[in-house]
Protein backbone atom coordinates (compact mmCIF):
# COMPACT_ATOMS: atom_id res chain seq x y z
CA UNK A 1 0.00 0.00 0.00
CA UNK A 2 2.72 2.36 0.13
CA UNK A 3 3.64 2.22 -3.32
CA UNK A 4 0.68 4.21 -4.78
CA UNK A 5 1.18 5.14 -7.92
CA UNK A 6 0.94 8.73 -7.70
CA UNK A 7 0.41 10.46 -10.90
CA UNK A 8 -1.20 13.78 -12.88
CA UNK A 9 -4.90 13.63 -14.72
CA UNK A 10 -2.32 14.60 -17.84
CA UNK A 11 0.45 11.88 -17.10
CA UNK A 12 -2.38 9.29 -17.04
CA UNK A 13 -3.69 10.69 -20.40
CA UNK A 14 -0.43 9.82 -21.65
CA UNK A 15 -1.02 6.52 -21.21
CA UNK A 16 -4.15 6.80 -24.00
CA UNK A 17 -6.85 6.83 -20.88
CA UNK A 18 -8.55 10.36 -20.49
CA UNK A 19 -7.23 11.13 -17.31
CA UNK A 20 -10.28 13.46 -16.82
CA UNK A 21 -12.33 10.37 -16.49
CA UNK A 22 -10.65 9.46 -13.31
CA UNK A 23 -10.39 12.15 -11.18
CA UNK A 24 -13.11 11.56 -8.80
CA UNK A 25 -13.28 10.48 -5.29
CA UNK A 26 -15.25 7.50 -6.20
CA UNK A 27 -12.80 6.37 -8.98
CA UNK A 28 -8.88 7.46 -8.75
CA UNK A 29 -8.76 10.46 -7.14
CA UNK A 30 -5.87 9.96 -4.19
CA UNK A 31 -8.13 10.93 -0.81
CA UNK A 32 -5.67 12.56 0.63
CA UNK A 33 -5.07 15.14 -1.96
CA UNK A 34 -9.30 16.21 -2.00
CA UNK A 35 -9.42 19.82 -2.35
CA UNK A 36 -5.96 20.48 -3.35
CA UNK A 37 -4.79 22.08 -6.80
CA UNK A 38 -3.61 20.17 -8.46
CA UNK A 39 -5.51 16.92 -6.56
CA UNK A 40 -3.95 13.86 -7.66
CA UNK A 41 -4.64 10.16 -9.01
CA UNK A 42 -3.69 6.86 -7.46
CA UNK A 43 -3.18 4.40 -9.88
CA UNK A 44 -3.13 1.42 -6.70
CA UNK A 45 -6.72 2.95 -6.07
CA UNK A 46 -7.94 3.08 -9.87
CA UNK A 47 -6.96 -0.76 -9.88
CA UNK A 48 -9.02 -1.76 -6.84
CA UNK A 49 -11.68 -0.06 -8.29
CA UNK A 50 -11.98 -1.38 -11.94
CA UNK A 51 -10.52 -5.10 -10.84
CA UNK A 52 -12.36 -7.96 -10.71
CA UNK A 53 -10.60 -8.98 -8.16
CA UNK A 54 -8.15 -7.89 -5.53
CA UNK A 55 -5.22 -10.10 -3.99
CA UNK A 56 -2.81 -9.04 -0.99
CA UNK A 57 -0.62 -11.85 0.36
CA UNK A 58 -1.63 -12.56 3.67
CA UNK A 59 -5.13 -13.00 5.39
CA UNK A 60 -3.90 -10.35 8.35
CA UNK A 61 -2.40 -8.19 5.90
CA UNK A 62 -5.72 -7.89 4.23
CA UNK A 63 -7.60 -7.44 7.94
CA UNK A 64 -5.37 -4.78 8.28
CA UNK A 65 -5.20 -2.89 5.35
CA UNK A 66 -9.22 -2.82 6.02
CA UNK A 67 -9.18 -1.16 9.33
CA UNK A 68 -6.35 1.51 8.78
CA UNK A 69 -4.51 3.58 6.01
CA UNK A 70 -6.20 5.98 3.50
CA UNK A 71 -7.39 3.57 1.08
CA UNK A 72 -9.75 1.01 3.86
CA UNK A 73 -12.29 3.01 2.87
CA UNK A 74 -12.14 2.12 -0.79
CA UNK A 75 -11.07 -1.26 0.10
CA UNK A 76 -14.52 -1.44 2.33
CA UNK A 77 -16.49 -0.25 0.00
CA UNK A 78 -14.78 -3.30 -2.64
CA UNK A 79 -14.42 -5.74 0.43
CA UNK A 80 -16.55 -8.54 -1.68
CA UNK A 81 -13.74 -8.62 -3.92
CA UNK A 82 -10.83 -8.57 -1.66
CA UNK A 83 -8.73 -11.71 -0.84
CA UNK A 84 -5.94 -12.49 1.21
CA UNK A 85 -3.79 -15.37 0.07
CA UNK A 86 -0.55 -16.50 1.69
CA UNK A 87 2.99 -15.93 -0.30
CA UNK A 88 4.52 -19.49 -0.88
CA UNK A 89 8.56 -19.54 -2.19
CA UNK A 90 10.11 -22.06 -4.29
CA UNK A 91 11.23 -25.04 -2.44
CA UNK A 92 13.34 -26.07 -5.10
CA UNK A 93 15.31 -22.54 -5.02
CA UNK A 94 15.40 -22.76 -1.74
CA UNK A 95 16.40 -26.39 -0.23
CA UNK A 96 19.11 -27.01 2.17
CA UNK A 97 19.54 -30.39 1.08
CA UNK A 98 20.33 -29.46 -2.61
CA UNK A 99 21.04 -26.09 -2.08
CA UNK A 100 24.52 -25.47 -4.63
CA UNK A 101 25.74 -22.10 -2.72
CA UNK A 102 26.10 -24.05 0.41
CA UNK A 103 29.31 -25.74 1.96
CA UNK A 104 27.71 -28.54 3.57
CA UNK A 105 23.88 -29.72 2.27
CA UNK A 106 21.38 -30.92 5.10
CA UNK A 107 17.87 -31.94 6.06
CA UNK A 108 15.78 -32.46 8.83
CA UNK A 109 16.60 -35.97 9.35
CA UNK A 110 20.34 -35.32 8.91
CA UNK A 111 20.88 -31.72 9.99
CA UNK A 112 25.12 -31.88 11.08
CA UNK A 113 26.04 -29.54 7.89
CA UNK A 114 24.04 -26.97 9.65
CA UNK A 115 26.52 -26.43 11.78
CA UNK A 116 28.90 -26.23 9.18
CA UNK A 117 27.17 -23.47 7.24
CA UNK A 118 27.59 -21.53 10.39
CA UNK A 119 31.30 -22.26 10.66
CA UNK A 120 32.09 -21.37 7.58
CA UNK A 121 30.50 -18.18 7.68
CA UNK A 122 31.75 -17.26 11.06
CA UNK A 123 35.17 -18.04 10.08
CA UNK A 124 34.53 -16.30 6.30
CA UNK A 125 33.37 -12.99 7.78
CA UNK A 126 36.13 -13.07 10.73
CA UNK A 127 33.52 -13.92 13.63
CA UNK A 128 34.59 -17.75 14.66
CA UNK A 129 35.80 -17.90 17.78
CA UNK A 130 39.00 -19.59 18.82
CA UNK A 131 38.83 -22.67 20.23
CA UNK A 132 39.80 -26.42 20.02
CA UNK A 133 38.50 -28.51 16.69
CA UNK A 134 36.07 -31.37 17.81
CA UNK A 135 35.68 -34.23 15.83
CA UNK A 136 33.11 -33.02 13.17
CA UNK A 137 35.96 -30.33 12.18
CA UNK A 138 33.59 -27.78 13.66
CA UNK A 139 34.77 -25.77 16.99
CA UNK A 140 31.76 -26.46 19.53
CA UNK A 141 33.02 -23.15 20.84
CA UNK A 142 31.52 -21.03 17.60
CA UNK A 143 28.72 -24.20 17.16
CA UNK A 144 27.53 -22.39 21.07
CA UNK A 145 27.62 -19.08 19.94
CA UNK A 146 23.93 -18.13 18.93
CA UNK A 147 23.75 -16.36 15.25
CA UNK A 148 21.71 -14.05 14.22
CA UNK A 149 20.74 -12.74 10.65
CA UNK A 150 18.94 -10.03 9.15
CA UNK A 151 18.35 -10.30 5.33
CA UNK A 152 16.54 -7.11 4.40
CA UNK A 153 16.11 -3.96 2.63
CA UNK A 154 17.12 -1.20 5.01
CA UNK A 155 14.08 0.74 4.52
CA UNK A 156 11.69 2.15 7.50
CA UNK A 157 8.63 -0.58 7.02
CA UNK A 158 11.56 -3.06 8.10
CA UNK A 159 12.02 -1.64 11.32
CA UNK A 160 15.41 0.34 11.44
CA UNK A 161 15.17 0.97 14.38
CA UNK A 162 14.83 -1.92 15.79
CA UNK A 163 17.43 -3.48 13.60
CA UNK A 164 19.64 -1.39 15.02
CA UNK A 165 19.39 -2.05 18.28
CA UNK A 166 19.28 -5.40 17.86
CA UNK A 167 23.43 -5.54 16.84
CA UNK A 168 23.31 -3.95 20.56
CA UNK A 169 21.33 -6.22 22.54
CA UNK A 170 22.97 -9.31 20.47
CA UNK A 171 26.22 -8.16 21.54
CA UNK A 172 25.17 -7.94 24.78
CA UNK A 173 23.87 -11.51 24.94
CA UNK A 174 27.07 -12.66 23.72
CA UNK A 175 25.56 -13.63 20.07
CA UNK A 176 26.45 -12.85 16.60
CA UNK A 177 24.63 -10.78 14.31
CA UNK A 178 25.21 -10.07 10.30
CA UNK A 179 22.96 -7.93 8.44
CA UNK A 180 22.37 -7.88 4.78
CA UNK A 181 21.06 -5.45 2.85
CA UNK A 182 20.92 -2.40 0.66
CA UNK A 183 19.31 1.54 2.10
CA UNK A 184 18.08 3.24 -0.99
CA UNK A 185 17.59 6.01 0.94
CA UNK A 186 21.72 7.99 1.33
CA UNK A 187 20.97 8.82 4.72
CA UNK A 188 19.57 5.38 6.00
CA UNK A 189 23.08 4.38 3.95
CA UNK A 190 25.38 6.86 5.64
CA UNK A 191 23.96 5.42 8.93
CA UNK A 192 24.41 1.96 8.47
CA UNK A 193 27.73 2.77 6.97
CA UNK A 194 28.61 4.09 10.27
CA UNK A 195 27.28 1.33 11.94
CA UNK A 196 29.40 -0.67 9.90
CA UNK A 197 32.82 1.09 10.50
CA UNK A 198 31.82 0.71 14.30
CA UNK A 199 31.06 -3.06 14.17
CA UNK A 200 32.75 -5.00 10.96
CA UNK A 201 36.54 -5.14 12.80
CA UNK A 202 34.97 -6.91 16.03
CA UNK A 203 34.36 -10.34 16.50
CA UNK A 204 30.52 -10.06 17.21
CA UNK A 205 28.69 -7.90 14.10
CA UNK A 206 29.16 -7.72 10.24
CA UNK A 207 26.90 -5.57 8.71
CA UNK A 208 27.48 -5.98 4.35
CA UNK A 209 25.67 -3.19 2.70
CA UNK A 210 25.11 -4.62 -0.63
CA UNK A 211 22.74 -7.64 -2.51
CA UNK A 212 24.17 -11.15 -2.53
CA UNK A 213 21.60 -13.71 -4.10
CA UNK A 214 24.84 -16.46 -2.87
CA UNK A 215 25.76 -14.64 0.49
CA UNK A 216 21.45 -14.60 1.53
CA UNK A 217 21.43 -18.54 0.51
CA UNK A 218 24.37 -19.14 3.13
CA UNK A 219 23.37 -16.80 5.44
CA UNK A 220 20.39 -18.62 6.00
CA UNK A 221 21.86 -22.22 6.32
CA UNK A 222 24.32 -20.50 9.16
CA UNK A 223 21.61 -18.93 11.13
CA UNK A 224 20.49 -20.22 14.05
CA UNK A 225 17.99 -17.14 14.24
CA UNK A 226 16.48 -14.80 11.62
CA UNK A 227 15.20 -11.70 12.84
CA UNK A 228 12.07 -9.79 11.00
CA UNK A 229 10.87 -7.04 13.31
CA UNK A 230 9.27 -5.12 10.48
CA UNK A 231 6.90 -2.12 11.38
CA UNK A 232 4.11 -4.02 8.54
CA UNK A 233 4.61 -6.69 5.94
CA UNK A 234 2.02 -7.93 3.96
CA UNK A 235 3.90 -11.52 3.73
CA UNK A 236 7.34 -11.07 4.11
CA UNK A 237 9.51 -14.09 2.92
CA UNK A 238 12.75 -13.75 4.63
CA UNK A 239 10.97 -16.06 7.45
CA UNK A 240 9.24 -18.20 5.85
CA UNK A 241 12.77 -19.36 3.98
CA UNK A 242 14.60 -18.66 6.43
CA UNK A 243 12.50 -21.72 8.42
CA UNK A 244 13.06 -23.56 5.11
CA UNK A 245 16.94 -23.43 6.52
CA UNK A 246 16.48 -24.42 10.05
CA UNK A 247 16.78 -20.69 11.25
CA UNK A 248 14.09 -20.09 14.44
CA UNK A 249 12.18 -16.35 13.33
CA UNK A 250 12.24 -13.98 15.61
CA UNK A 251 9.49 -11.64 14.29
CA UNK A 252 7.13 -8.49 15.02
CA UNK A 253 3.67 -10.08 14.94
CA UNK A 254 1.83 -7.99 11.67
CA UNK A 255 0.98 -8.82 8.58
CA UNK A 256 2.37 -12.45 7.19
CA UNK A 257 4.37 -12.21 10.06
CA UNK A 258 1.15 -13.13 12.00
CA UNK A 259 0.52 -15.89 9.89
CA UNK A 260 3.76 -17.69 9.57
CA UNK A 261 5.48 -17.47 12.85
CA UNK A 262 4.02 -18.50 16.13
CA UNK A 263 5.41 -18.01 19.68
CA UNK A 264 7.19 -21.09 21.61
CA UNK A 265 5.71 -19.87 24.48
CA UNK A 266 2.10 -19.76 23.60
CA UNK A 267 0.53 -22.22 25.58
CA UNK A 268 -2.67 -22.37 23.21
CA UNK A 269 -1.03 -23.52 20.13
CA UNK A 270 1.77 -25.65 21.47
CA UNK A 271 1.93 -27.77 18.94
CA UNK A 272 2.15 -25.32 15.69
CA UNK A 273 4.50 -22.91 17.77
CA UNK A 274 7.67 -22.26 15.43
CA UNK A 275 9.82 -19.07 16.51
CA UNK A 276 9.40 -15.80 18.76
CA UNK A 277 6.68 -12.99 18.24
CA UNK A 278 6.51 -9.87 19.83
CA UNK A 279 4.31 -6.94 19.13
CA UNK A 280 5.33 -3.59 20.20
CA UNK A 281 7.52 -1.30 18.01
CA UNK A 282 9.66 -0.35 21.12
CA UNK A 283 13.34 -1.94 22.07
CA UNK A 284 11.99 -3.71 24.95
CA UNK A 285 9.45 -5.63 23.22
CA UNK A 286 12.17 -6.83 20.93
CA UNK A 287 14.69 -7.34 24.01
CA UNK A 288 11.72 -9.47 25.27
CA UNK A 289 11.98 -11.71 22.37
CA UNK A 290 15.46 -11.95 22.17
CA UNK A 291 15.96 -12.75 25.60
CA UNK A 292 13.85 -16.15 25.37
CA UNK A 293 15.40 -17.13 21.95
CA UNK A 294 18.65 -17.20 23.61
CA UNK A 295 17.70 -18.39 26.29
CA UNK A 296 15.81 -21.77 24.34
CA UNK A 297 18.88 -22.06 22.45
CA UNK A 298 21.55 -22.06 25.38
CA UNK A 299 18.94 -23.80 27.96
CA UNK A 300 16.84 -26.03 26.20
CA UNK A 301 18.85 -27.51 23.34
CA UNK A 302 16.88 -30.64 22.86
CA UNK A 303 13.87 -28.23 22.41
CA UNK A 304 16.07 -26.11 20.02
CA UNK A 305 16.80 -29.05 18.05
CA UNK A 306 12.81 -29.60 17.76
CA UNK A 307 12.43 -26.08 16.72
CA UNK A 308 14.90 -26.32 14.19
CA UNK A 309 13.65 -29.72 12.96
CA UNK A 310 9.90 -28.38 12.70
CA UNK A 311 10.67 -25.72 11.03
CA UNK A 312 12.82 -27.44 8.44
CA UNK A 313 9.32 -29.42 7.57
CA UNK A 314 6.79 -27.12 7.24
CA UNK A 315 5.58 -26.71 4.15
CA UNK A 316 5.61 -22.98 2.88
CA UNK A 317 5.61 -24.19 -1.28
CA UNK A 318 3.08 -22.86 -3.55
CA UNK A 319 1.43 -26.46 -3.20
CA UNK A 320 -0.62 -24.68 -0.09
CA UNK A 321 -1.92 -21.43 -2.25
CA UNK A 322 -1.12 -22.38 -5.99
CA UNK A 323 -4.59 -24.14 -5.73
CA UNK A 324 -6.42 -21.10 -4.39
CA UNK A 325 -5.49 -18.47 -6.81
CA UNK A 326 -6.87 -21.00 -9.39
CA UNK A 327 -10.15 -20.79 -8.06
CA UNK A 328 -10.17 -17.15 -7.09
CA UNK A 329 -8.97 -16.96 -11.48
CA UNK A 330 -12.06 -19.36 -11.70
CA UNK A 331 -14.42 -17.50 -10.14
CA UNK A 332 -13.01 -13.98 -11.74
CA UNK A 333 -13.79 -15.74 -15.55
CA UNK A 334 -17.33 -17.01 -14.62
CA UNK A 335 -18.16 -13.99 -13.47
CA UNK A 336 -17.07 -11.91 -16.26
Amino acid sequence: MEHYGECRQEQLSKCGLDGSMYATAEKAVDDRTIGHNPERLSLLKGGIVYSNAVVTVSPTYLKETLCSGWLASTLMMHCDKYFGVLNGIDTAIWNPATDVFLPAKFHAQKIEGKKLCKYYIQRGLGLAAKSITSSNHVPDATVKIPLVVCITRLVPQKGLHLITHALKHVEELGGQMIVLGKAPDGRVEGEFKHLADLHNQGRSIRILLMYSEELSHMLYAAADMVLVPSMYEPCGLSQIIGMRYGSVPIVRKTGGLADTVFDMDDQSNPEIANGFVFEGIDEGSLNWALDRAFSYYRDKPDEWNGIVKKAIEIDNSWNNTAGKYIELYNSVRGRS
